[in-house]
């Protein structure tokens, strides 16, 4: 199906006559717009496979392009350029160079459900933007999220020691991500556990901060494990 709306077009694309009579007829200005053709060859065949191998896209090939993701859409309300309905499109078209023409954007899905809950065909637009947004930060494209710089540090933790120690996941990632290690937000939420929580735990907790203990025999599990989830990411990504 065409995808036909203007606000989709490269304005290098539009052409228009800013002063135009057609037969006694004044068509001046967007009455007269044509759109210059353009043959596509950048496309990849394999693309929409290898979408739908992120969790959550598995079904955008089942996509008929009724439009009701895109419509129902919170982030379209804002901003006409954030277009599910567009984006399912070019991947099942394997037009990635499209995609990433907005990739500045495509990453602002809220994660509503509206687009999901509507669809007729079960598609799940929601998984696929979050796929689509995750494939641009393997590839590079885009930088990594905070949320996934979050997931790879309590992953991390994990392999090393067999277990999380909250104090340390979050000292790590605010240094990551360049944030300051002491946020109003924290102090608060200290000083309230300091009401309910014994000083010995929370003396604990400081300590385990700073020499984070390892879970009994855990050995070689977290480099066997770590390697087991690097094979199953690239199984599924090829």
């Amino acid at each position: 199906m065409a995808i036909h709306e203007k606000a989709l077009i490269e304005d290098e694309r539009l052409q228009q006559h800013d002063e135009l009579v057609v037969d006694g007829v004044d068509v001046s200005g967007h009455w007269n717009t044509m759109i210059a053709p353009r043959t596509v060859r950048d496309y990849d065949d394999d693309f929409e496979a290898k979408i739908q191998t992120y969790t959550g896209a598995e079904n955008v090939h089942r996509c008929w392009q009724c439009g009701s993701c895109t419509n129902s859409c919170t982030m379209y309300a804002q901003n006409v350029q954030f277009n599910p309905r567009y984006w399912i499109y070019l991947t099942r078209l394997g037009m990635k160079e499209e995609l990433v023409k907005d990739k500045d954007i495509i990453w602002q899905c809220v994660s509503c459900n509206k687009c999901t809950n509507i669809c007729p065909k079960d598609v799940k637009p929601e998984g696929v933007m979050k796929a689509l947004a995750h494939w641009m930060e393997e590839e590079g494209i885009t930088e990594k999220t905070p949320s996934s710089i979050f997931d790879e540090e309590f992953a991390d933790q994990i392999y090393k020691t067999g277990r999380i120690e909250d104090g340390k996941v979050m000292q790590n990632f605010f240094k990551k991500t360049g944030q300051p290690l002491l946020q109003e937000w924290l102090k608060v939420f200290v000083f309230r556990m300091m009401k309910h929580l014994p000083v010995k735990h929370l003396m604990a907790m400081g300590f385990n901060t700073i020499h984070t203990p390892r879970t009994k025999s855990w050995g070689k599990t977290g480099d066997v494990l770590k390697s087991y989830v690097r094979e199953q990411k690239e199984a599924a990504h090829g």
